[in-house]
Order: C-alpha cells, then structure tokens, then sequence
C-alpha cells in the first residue's frame, strides 16, 4: 500500500488500465474493429452452444460433458451481455445492438431481461457495496447464512422470493413484480420447465406416473429433458459459478471509494468457478475502474494490471470478508 490518498491511487490505476489498452490497441490494429469482434465471438459462442447440443442429440458425447461444455459457452455470452449493457458493441445500430441483447438472454434464459438489467447494472456501479446494491444483492452479497446463500447463488427465484419483504423495506424502489416480471417470457420459460422437470419425476419416485401419463405429456417432457441437458443444467452451472463469484468478491458495507468496493480472486480455490464465468474472479475489479472496456481486453491486460493494482491498495482473496458477510474492514 503507497501513502497515496484513496483518489490518487484510483486515479493511478485508472491510468494504468486505460495506457495498457492503448499499448494493445497500437500493437493490435484489428481491436479497432470492436462491433465486428463482439459479433464474431456471440456467433462463435452461439455456434458452439448449438454444436455440443447436436452431439448430445446424436449420442456423440455424454450427459455430463455437454453440460460442462455448454456452460463454458453460454458463460462468454454472459460478458459479452456485460458489455452490451455498457454499449460497447453497435451502439449506433440498434437493430444489431438489440439482436445481441436478445441471442445473450436465450443463451442465459436464467437471467432477467438485459434491457432491465442494464438499468440495474448502471446503478450497481453507482451503489456498489451499499444496501441499496440490489444487483448483487440478489445473488448473495452480504448475506451471513450460509445456507441461505447457497440458496440464494444457486436459484434467483427462490432468493427473490425469500428477500422480496426484507429487499421492500431497505433498497429505495424495489419492487418485487418489477424484477419478476423483467424475467418474461424467456427467464419465465426456463423456470417453468426447470421446475416442471422435478415435480414430474418427484411424484414419478411415489407413483408410476411415467407409466400412465399420455404419450403427449411424455414427448413434452422429453423435450424438456433434452433442453435440461443442454441449456437449463449449463446454465445453473454458469450462474452459480458466477454468483458465488461476484458475491464473494464484492465488499457489502463499510465502502468509502472505489478502491473498496471489490478484491480480486486469483486463488485456486476459485479455479473451477472462475472456469464457468470466464475468469470473473481475475478481471471484474479493473471494470470497476473502467467500466467502458470490452471483455476480452480486460483478460489481455490483466496481468500487467492486477500488479499495478496490488501496489495501489486494491486486496486480493480477502477471505475474511466472506466470513463478514463481505463487510468492508479497514487494516
């Protein structure tokens, strides 16, 4: 830690991120085509979705490999949503920068709406690590129990459910409908098949249900089945990687600055889970510097820049915070 003040040292790394994207974009004439980029990697991502699906259908690879390997990619449609939200790609052509919006959300049909999301996000940057956060709030922040949180990371809907009262009467403007609704049709559609899933094959364990239920039930949740496999276990995978990522890392409390607001994971410990939400843990703290920033640059850089931000105060794997339900201490 330098004897800088907090607004120096932000500033210094503020400086230090922005000079190492300009190395890169010098080095590297083609990050200039950004909106080309952003589309080639979504198509790529989409195409390899729907690729490990194939070979599921076709028996050409397991269960357990395709949810691994569709996980991987809806978690890159996930950054690229993150950066859609800031605007980076097609900003001036709707029609493509919406066409991106709606491909991110039926890649990740477990998340609310981006449209909706944006407006929360925006506010996460300004709120970060206060009660009134509610974007990290509903995925685990500050929450000391730590069965409710793994409740919490693990289904949205059932956190929602279980905060709704408690987020009503401390976060300005919450409203339970609101952020239930900002789900329709595509988060409405994945819980409704999620959920009609387990109920078929819980009563199916007391009753033979499976053996009386008419073909055209059985075809349907065939079909969900399928989609169970490739799209809904995937992305149950991918946001509770993500979830307990970004909750862990975010502070809850005691925020003054910027510098405050996240560490940075790089333990092994986080590996498996920084996997599934493309290096989350690494790199989301230089976003909250510069939040203007495609993804990908973010992973470029991060090396060079994860030191200049050690040497200015930004923590790493501060565990003892988790323990504090992510309370903010100051040394």
């Amino acid at each position: 830690m330098t004897t800088l003040s907090a607004k120096e040292n932000i500033q210094a790394i503020v400086k230090a991120i922005k000079a190492e994207e300009a190395k890169l974009r010098q080095k590297h004439p083609l990050l200039a085509h950004q909106n080309t980029i952003g589309m080639a990697i979504l198509l790529l991502s989409l195409s390899a979705l729907i690729g490990v699906g194939a070979l599921y259908y076709f028996a050409i690879i397991p269960a357990w490999l395709c949810i691994i390997l569709a996980a991987i990619a809806a978690s890159i449609s996930h950054e690229l949503e993150h950066d859609l939200i800031h605007k980076q790609y097609f900003s001036n052509q709707p029609f493509l920068h919406n066409f991106m919006m709606l491909t991110v959300w039926l890649m990740r049909p477990n998340t609310i709406s981006p449209w909706y999301r944006r407006k929360m996000h925006l506010h996460h940057h300004k709120v970060s690590g206060t009660e009134q956060d509610l974007e990290e709030r509903l995925v685990g922040n500050g929450i000391k129990k730590p069965l409710l949180r793994a409740l919490v990371i693990v289904d949205g809907l059932l956190g929602l459910l279980i905060n709704a009262k408690r987020f009503s009467k401390e976060i300005k403007g919450f409203s339970f409908f609101k952020v239930f609704n900002a789900g329709f049709p595509v988060t409405t559609a994945y819980f409704a098949i999620l959920y009609s899933v387990i109920v078929f094959h819980l009563v199916d364990l007391f009753t033979p249900l499976a053996a009386n239920s008419p073909a055209l039930l059985l075809d349907i949740m065939a079909v969900f089945e399928f989609l169970m496999v490739v799209l809904i276990v995937p992305n149950i995978v991918r946001s509770s990687s993500l979830n307990f990522v970004t909750s862990s890392m975010h502070y809850y409390g005691g925020v003054n600055n910027m510098l405050e607001q996240t560490h940075v994971l790089t333990s092994r410990l986080f590996a498996p889970f920084n996997l599934f939400c493309f290096n989350f843990g690494h790199t989301h703290t230089i976003h909250h510097f510069v939040p203007n920033q495609p993804f990908y640059l973010r992973q470029m850089i991060s090396k060079k820049v994860l030191e200049v931000m050690k040497k200015h105060g930004v923590r790493f794997n501060d565990f003892a915070s988790i323990k504090q339900a992510n309370r903010y201490q100051a040394s």
